[in-house]
């Protein structure tokens, strides 16, 4: 059961994310989270977003931001970042991913997914069969329900860092 909270993989930055070596694999669809993934909890869209989407349009990208939060949240950051968005996405059920790829055009097999959120988005990620990847988060206040998963998910991160590294160790023997 923990194993479907485990992201397939993570990075510590959705800005750090090599996606010219994912479009190479044959990914063409991202769906992202955008509080504490691209942006900070309930700020405006920032430059480095802006200049990160316009990149993953050049690379040929198609882009879908998926949140939980309200429209009036989630359409001026996706209409700034020309991207595609599902807003009440109902994370971690599966219909708001399904929903994102309809809208690019994709299937689970050639899209990812990028959010900060064990429980809600990686979970969902994978109920929904996508790749995940988990990043950290951009900033450290948060909402209080948001602060107390973080405790949960510092139990989950701990087994699933143990469970890298002893795949890892396995495969240098």
């Amino acid at each position: 059961m923990i194993q479907n909270l485990y992201p397939d993989e993570d990075s510590d930055s959705a800005y750090d994310i090599d996606y010219q070596a994912y479009y190479d694999k044959g990914y063409r669809g991202i769906l992202f989270d955008v509080d504490n993934t691209l942006v900070e909890h309930d700020q405006p869209v920032t430059l480095p977003a802006i200049e990160l989407f316009y990149k993953l349009r050049e690379i040929g990208f198609k882009t879908c931001i998926i949140s939980n939060n309200r429209d009036e949240r989630v359409k001026p950051l996706a209409t700034a970042l020309e991207s595609d968005y599902v807003y009440k996405a109902g994370k971690p059920s599966a219909r708001g991913y399904l929903e994102g790829m309809k809208k690019m055009g994709t299937t689970p097999e050639n899209t990812l997914f990028v959010g900060d959120q064990i429980f809600t988005d990686i979970w969902g990620a994978n109920r929904a069969k996508v790749h995940s990847i988990l990043v950290k988060q951009i900033a450290s206040h948060e909402e209080i329900q948001i602060v107390l998963k973080r405790v949960l998910e510092k139990i989950v991160l701990k087994k699933y860092y143990r469970k890298i590294k002893a795949n890892k160790k396995n495969e240098h023997q």
